[in-house]
């Protein structure tokens, strides 16, 4: 067999793409116009975007406090690339660490309770990084079946075993815990926020079995930066930080830039630095962007309204939904799933929406269970109630004429 045959077959032949668990093939998407990726954004006003000369009201984006066009992160991003240029040109291991990501570190440690920080290129370096470097022949790495891609391929990159246990389910925990070898080390990794439910890890009850069973609890505060414990992330909001082992977290989101971190004790840290092969051999976050992510910073912790406000916007979408009759799981964020379970039906409804001004997200197989394909939404603290109300009227709308909701 030919290498690329694969690829022909899985644009050609209709039973190729369902076998790995898509609907339809993208081009016959394409072709019907049914294809929702990779749609390409005229402009970006963070609420709103323009597409092909249409404004859409936008409820897809992780921008949860709407900082990418605060004037202060805006202008703190102009003023590092006129100092700095457009790149480090090299890695932080080699000639690729400024003063300001030292700067950054040191405040992002402090901002989360911990004793040192570490800044990489890309949230999914980070996770890729820290799991491999971390995670050795012996060891064992447990993670929830929900946890973000990120940290599965970090666990499959690291040459420990890794376990699973079912989502947010304790005794199932304690059973793949008690099963791990006395000797192993083992890491139990957990997403604070899981990013398609947008529901919450329960940490005062993962907490206290990682300790019965001498194990280290990592925290992937991705969509729980910004959003819980007064924008601190998961452990800040149930009080359980000095219990929590590492906290990571990601720029791209919340911090309205690129990259992430991981945070954690000094000695820990310090190993990650100089073990993790996707920090030493990837080139550096370039100036602009550790700008932003300082300037976010700053006023993350100067308007405090914008966390209550983003989570004020979540409780009154969610009951805005549920009222209208639609299934959205466990939510408790302003991640906000809008499960229509069979694939084609939710990219109707996604389409629907999409031709009446509301940009979503559709979530299909192998990213969702074959049952649970869904619309994602999630939520900005610069959403008006305006737009709110309008997000609303238009999924009542679509809803009924899709037969999704009665």
């Amino acid at each position: 067999m030919d290498l690329f045959e694969k690829c022909e077959g899985y644009f050609s032949d209709p039973e190729v793409a369902q076998a790995m668990g898509y609907a339809t093939n993208p081009r016959t998407a394409q072709a019907w116009g049914l294809y929702p990726f990779f749609i390409p954004l005229d402009q970006t006003e963070g609420t709103e975007v323009t597409i092909e000369g249409r404004r859409m009201i936008m409820i897809g984006s992780n921008n949860y406090l709407g900082l990418t066009t605060h004037p202060k992160v805006r202008q703190a991003a102009i003023d590092a690339i006129r100092e700095f240029g457009t790149s480090c040109t090299g890695s932080r291991f080699l000639n690729g660490t400024l003063a300001m990501h030292n700067e950054l570190e040191e405040k992002l440690a402090e901002y989360v309770g911990k004793e040192k920080a570490l800044v990489f290129s890309t949230g999914y370096q980070t996770n890729l990084g820290t799991i491999s470097a971390l995670i050795g022949k012996g060891d064992v790495v447990i993670t929830d079946r929900d946890d973000h891609a990120s940290i599965i391929d970090g666990c499959r990159l690291a040459l420990g075993r890794m376990k699973r246990f079912r989502h947010n389910d304790m005794a199932d925990l304690e059973r793949v815990l008690k099963g791990c070898p006395e000797e192993a080390g083992k890491l139990v990794i957990v997403d604070g926020v899981f990013s398609m439910g947008g529901d919450i890890a329960p940490l005062p009850e993962i907490a206290p079995l990682c300790q019965k069973y001498r194990a280290r609890l990592m925290v992937d505060d991705a969509h729980s930066m910004g959003v819980l414990g007064g924008g601190r992330g998961t452990a800040a909001h149930f009080g359980v930080t000095d219990d929590v082992d590492l906290i990571m977290g990601t720029f791209s989101k919340s911090f309205a830039s690129i990259g992430g971190f991981i945070a954690g004790d000094e000695t820990t840290i310090h190993w990650v630095q100089h073990f993790s092969r996707s920090l030493i051999f990837s080139a550096s976050l370039p100036a602009p962007n550790v700008a932003a992510v300082l300037a976010a910073l700053e006023v993350m912790k100067s308007e405090p309204e914008r966390v209550e406000r983003v989570n004020a916007i979540g409780e009154r979408m969610r009951q805005g939904y549920r009222e209208l009759g639609f299934d959205i799981g466990e939510s408790q964020t302003p991640i906000i799933p809008v499960i229509i379970g069979d694939q084609m039906a939710a990219i109707m409804m996604w389409k629907a929406l999409f031709d009446n001004g509301v940009y979503t997200n559709v979530s299909l197989p192998p990213a969702v269970p074959a049952d649970k394909s869904l619309l994602r939404t999630s939520y900005m603290a610069t959403h008006t109630d305006e737009q709110l109300d309008r997000v609303l009227e238009i999924f009542a709308k679509i809803g009924k004429e899709q037969e999704v909701i009665s």
